[in-house]
């Protein structure tokens, strides 16, 4: 009896870790699937428009992109949109602006913009492409996300992104035209920082879904 008591106690825990991973994986599923096709549509603007420079012996058939491109942004947008909910939970500040689908939409088409800004809109030099992109980014930022640790993670990663770019293109894995900042283009960090506050915001919604799934079988039982 005792023993029964007891798997009986441990059953509903171990049916919640069950369906937390479970609910993780899907996650970081569609949020790696996302990934790879925004880096593909996004990349295949850079090279048609040669910003970016890859070796014509890594360049893949599909989308003209290098094949290591688009696993890269998965992951990469995978562990941005799994990280900003489970920072929101630790800090004890869920994220209630604009937590619709509708707003996330609109932050995915605007963030596609600002790429698309950054390869095909002439400027007169690279100053002011680099503070038009930092404006939109920030603004970005102000219209689908305002919190404090979305604006912290997204500038630390954005860094992160970039130095890794550097590395990169010092070994000579790929080269961008016209570089005006140590091997890069200046306005590098703003993209990285306008995709990484997308994909949090894609990813809190994802995790809402799922708080919301629960809430009701609470409700129900």
């Amino acid at each position: 009896f005792t023993q029964v008591s007891s798997s009986s106690c441990h059953g509903p825990y171990i049916a919640g870790i069950t369906n937390r991973n479970t609910n993780l994986g899907i996650r970081g599923f569609m949020l790696f699937s996302i990934g790879v096709f925004l880096a593909l549509v996004l990349n295949l603007l850079q090279v048609q428009r040669n910003v970016t420079l890859f070796p014509p012996d890594v360049i893949s058939s599909i989308f003209s992109s290098a094949w290591w491109v688009p696993p890269c942004c998965g992951t990469a947008s995978a562990m941005i949109g799994l990280l900003y909910p489970c920072i929101d939970s630790r800090l004890g500040e869920p994220h209630k602006f604009k937590r619709e689908w509708s707003s996330v939409m609109r932050c995915v088409a605007v963030f596609v913009g600002i790429n698309h800004a950054s390869a095909k809109v002439d400027f007169a030099n690279n100053v002011q492409l680099s503070l038009t992109l930092a404006a939109l980014s920030i603004g970005l930022w102000w219209t689908f996300d305002r919190s404090r640790s979305g604006f912290g993670l997204g500038v630390v990663i954005a860094l992160l992104a970039t130095l890794s770019t550097q590395l990169l293109v010092y070994n000579g894995v790929f080269q961008y035209t016209s570089p005006d900042f140590l091997y890069i283009r200046s306005w590098l960090p703003c993209i990285f920082f306008a995709g990484v506050i997308t994909m949090g915001n894609i990813g809190r919604q994802l995790a809402l879904v799922r708080i919301f799934f629960y809430a009701e079988l609470r409700r129900l039982s």
